[in-house]
């Protein structure tokens, strides 16, 4: 009997509903999910994006350590050829014996050999020596083959 009641009831609901609709007299209510039309990332979309940039951090940042000591590495040792050519220039032109030292003012200024005193770009400092001993830098690393 409840059944039978409950039958009629959305029988009738349905019926008035498709009369309504068909007249425009009815309104359409129906549940919709609201979408903002805009759009942003969710926290964890960000928290990944983040986690992808330490590693990528991770990994790069001792590789580009390395780089920069090797390139200053390599910078210091040009320099130090630049000295050696320097200094065996001045004995020729000085004529100079291999055992003689060059000062600072002998191979760097406007009208020298090199123009402007070199510097190491680690922070080391140079030493020149004897014409026929190679200059040294104070960074161990930085030396001229043998």
């Amino acid at each position: 009997m409840i059944q039978n009641l409950f039958d009629r009831a959305l029988k009738l609901a349905y019926e008035s509903s498709r009369t309504l609709a068909h007249k425009g007299l009815r309104k359409r209510k129906s549940m919709r999910i609201k979408r903002s039309s805009r759009s942003a990332f969710t926290l964890v979309e960000i928290m990944i994006v983040v986690a992808i940039i330490g590693l990528l951090a991770a990994i790069a940042i001792p590789n580009l350590v390395t780089a920069r000591k090797k390139a200053q590495r390599q910078a210091c040792i040009s320099t130090l050829k630049a000295i050696d050519g320097a200094k065996a220039n001045w004995a020729l032109d000085m004529k100079k014996s291999d055992a003689d030292v060059p000062t600072e003012a002998d191979l760097f200024g406007s009208d020298k050999y090199i123009e402007t005193k070199p510097t190491c770009p680690a922070g080391g400092t140079y030493t020149l020596g004897a014409v026929r001993e190679k200059p040294t830098c104070s960074v161990p690393e930085h030396a001229l083959p043998q």
